[in-house]
């Protein structure tokens, strides 16, 4: 194989840099397995591999190609948590239970890093960190942020100074951040092909342009029907995320379809270091932008924009540059050489569904933008539940299958997201007009400004945290009331039928979870 087999891929830069892999043939004959996996996507290929490393056999069948939509065109930031606010975590499930899920995504996120290491994965490229970036100054959020998940969670994280975020990311827009040193970002299509390998490597099979177009759930051997060939399993496992509609289409609602975009510049040179000196990954809006980091050496690869309907990339692709430039002046003209989207599934209260969806049937899905930690945390939480009876899945029981809304859901999630945005900007203006002001006033000042505006640099941590605050998401209607449309996982009695928040630290540069050492 002398190069990447780019047919049934989206263009982008991920496949234009993608190691050599071989195309898998569909599936011909009918065959019997204790395990179907419907989706070659992460989620998918986690479960695949840890069910067949403890020697299950398992097939994974593919409509497209491996990892051909958002797990391998994702911007490859590796983070911990949720995809849901921790605030909102903790208030729906309490303190106790919101640490064992956090320990869970942890956990995933140090399965991505160990696999890794382990298979010698080439061209992924992992490189450390992940700054959270404000674009207001507001040092008490990022205290009380930083207080909750170091007090109450056991989190180790950094709280970072303006000054010391304008030494490595060089723009008046920001301000103060939260660091994840332990967090990191890598090249998620060569993960997701190296995934691939390392599941057969293991004894699993993968069938690529196999859609899944029916499923017998009954009896103990279940049945699944492809164009050219039958299944039969006792275990079916869906990690097909939004594409499982034409199979699933009651599961298929209960997702928020949203399309996010990327692009990537061309060679940028010398100037890049004149404007970034942080090679991890950069997050700096509460919603769907911005996120980017350094590829390739001198490129930035940059996500943002959010659409609950597909749309054509190159139509964001101008915006997202405009975005670097208006953020990096001295970066000059940015020219945009690939652009691309890829769409997500999310859930109304951005928790992933993960467990049992009625005897036999399991689910592995909604991983809403903050998947490449939870996808291997869902992999393995289910490969463990089918092979060993393990039920720690049941950590996401309260997080139920709600209705998504339909069309009405579609059009909330987009004007709210548009209002989010306009309404993230005019705060970031008014911040960084205060600052200039501020600053033009300062050769006159007496006394330095109140205490509360300013902090203090943090120190670099003895040890990498281990956890996470809220991530970035994209804007959803809020969730409907309870005795609207409320499904659960089932539990395994149940039939196919069924649907189922101390002492404030006085400080930003706070080391969270000293307590742990």
């Amino acid at each position: 194989m002398s190069a990447f087999d780019q047919s049934g891929y989206a263009p982008s830069w991920y496949t234009a840099t993608a190691m050599p892999a071989p195309e898998r043939a569909p599936l011909a004959a009918d065959l019997d397995v204790d395990v179907c996996v419907v989706g070659a996507g992460l989620a998918g290929l986690t479960t695949a591999r840890e069910i067949a490393r403890s020697g299950w056999s398992v097939a994974v069948v593919e409509a497209g190609r491996i990892a051909w939509n958002a797990s391998g065109q994702n911007c490859g930031f590796v983070l911990p948590g949720f995809g849901a606010g921790i605030r909102n975590i903790v208030e729906r499930v309490g303190l106790d239970r919101a640490r064992e899920l956090w320990a869970l995504s942890e956990g995933g996120l140090a399965y991505v890093r160990a696999t890794v290491h382990e298979t010698g994965m080439p061209g992924v490229d992992p490189v450390d960190g992940w700054l959270n970036v404000s674009k207001v100054d507001d040092a008490d959020r990022i205290i009380a942020t930083l207080q909750l998940l170091g007090n109450d969670l056991g989190a180790e994280v950094e709280g970072w100074a303006s000054d010391r975020v304008r030494d490595v990311l060089k723009s008046e827009c920001y301000f103060n951040a939260i660091h994840f040193p332990r967090a990191f970002h890598l090249h998620p299509l060569n993960y997701a092909l190296g995934l691939a390998a390392a599941a057969e490597a293991a004894g699993a099979h993968i069938f690529e342009h196999t859609p899944a177009v029916a499923i017998d759930p009954a009896g103990v051997r279940k049945r699944i029907t492809t164009p050219h060939g039958r299944l039969r399993a006792a275990h079916v496992v869906l990690a097909g995320n939004v594409h499982i509609g034409a199979l699933m289409p009651r599961l298929a609602a209960t997702l928020l379809p949203i399309w996010t975009y990327l692009a990537s510049t061309a060679p940028l040179g010398p100037r890049l270091a004149d404007a970034i000196a942080y090679y991890g990954a950069v997050s700096d809006g509460e919603r769907a932008d911005n996120h980017y980091r350094i590829v390739d050496g001198d490129r930035l690869l940059i996500s943002g924009r959010a659409t609950m309907w597909e749309s054509d990339p190159r139509r964001f692709a101008a915006d997202l540059a405009a975005d670097i430039a208006k953020l990096y002046p001295q970066l000059g003209a940015v020219e945009i050489e690939h652009r691309w989207s890829g769409v997500l599934g999310r859930t109304i209260h951005g928790m992933p569904q993960i467990g049992e969806h009625s005897p036999g049937i399991w689910l592995a899905s909604g991983f809403g933008g903050h998947g490449f930690n939870t996808t291997a945390m869902a992999g393995n939480l289910i490969a463990r539940a089918i092979v060993d009876g393990d039920d720690a899945w049941r950590l996401f029981l309260p997080f139920e299958l709600i209705w998504a809304g339909g069309l009405a859901g579609r059009v909330a999630g987009q004007v709210g997201y548009w209002w989010s945005r306009s309404r993230a900007e005019r705060r970031a203006q008014k911040a960084r007009n205060r600052a200039a002001g501020d600053q033009q006033a300062e050769p006159v000042r007496r006394r330095p400004a109140p205490a509360r505006n300013r902090t203090a640099r943090a120190a670099p941590p003895e040890t990498p945290p281990v956890a996470a605050m809220e991530v970035p998401a994209v804007a959803l209607p809020a969730d409907p009331e309870p005795d609207l449309l409320p499904t659960r996982m089932a539990e395994p009695a149940t039939s196919a039928d069924d649907q189922p928040v101390g002492q404030r630290p006085s400080r930003l540069a706070m080391k969270a979870g000293r307590s742990s050492r």
